[in-house]
């Protein structure tokens, strides 16, 4: 599997490229800027864009979906649940003081325990609500990989305090989604360094027993 993750955006979220080298196929997780960068690997990787994935719908996740799709003509999914993120983009744009990106209604649903991926390379999808109500992440079980979006951090956990955010159903995810995987998983989160599963059922200070939010 080809696998570029980098940082986009003011706020440096984690931008994923993933492909297969046979098929030439490509789908992009969390496009939230620097779309002219993303292009250029695809380019250089050779790679067809035939999806793009937002974990969850603040801006620095799904800022330059709409312009990605535009320049490929990849679908955009999203969970339905976070539906009502869209409608507040200016207010979003107006807490980090950015420009109102362009907003596309996404092309299809991101349904719990349904699969996604490429030619090779599938992910099942694992509804995790508390950061936002539609928040996702991808388990590609045979790579031992998770895109963990902003459920999870290395040391810490997707802040709750935004509209859609819940303590306690983030803690409900960590715990009955996240922390059920192999301890090996390699856990790519939506901003900061990529941690394990073990790593962080271990060490990480919200995910010990009797913390709550």
């Amino acid at each position: 599997m080809i696998r570029e993750t980098f940082p986009v955006g003011p706020l440096q979220c984690n931008c994923t490229i993933l492909g297969d080298e046979t098929t030439g196929e490509a789908m992009v997780v969390d496009p939230g800027d620097n779309i002219p960068q993303i292009l250029a690997l695809l380019a250089r990787h050779k790679l067809t864009l035939r999806q793009i994935i937002v974990t969850h719908a603040h801006i620095d996740h799904i800022g330059g979906a709409a312009l990605l799709k535009r320049a490929t003509g990849a679908p955009v999914f999203l969970n339905q649940n976070d539906l009502p993120q869209l409608k507040i983009m200016n207010e979003q744009a107006a807490w980090i003081g950015v420009p109102t990106p362009e907003i596309l209604p996404p092309d299809g649903p991101l349904e719990d325990g349904a699969t996604t991926g490429i030619a090779g390379h599938t992910a099942r999808i694992l509804h995790t609500p508390g950061h936002t109500e539609g928040s996702i992440c991808l388990h590609f079980a045979p790579e031992n990989l998770l895109l963990a979006g902003d459920t999870l951090f290395a040391g810490s956990i997707g802040r709750t305090d935004l509209p859609g955010g819940n303590g306690k159903q983030i803690l409900r995810s960590l715990h009955d989604r996240l922390l059920t995987l192999p301890d090996e998983t390699e856990v790519i989160p939506g901003h900061g360094p990529a941690t394990t599963i073990g790593e962080e059922r271990e060490s990480n200070p919200y995910l010990q027993p009797g913390v709550r939010l």
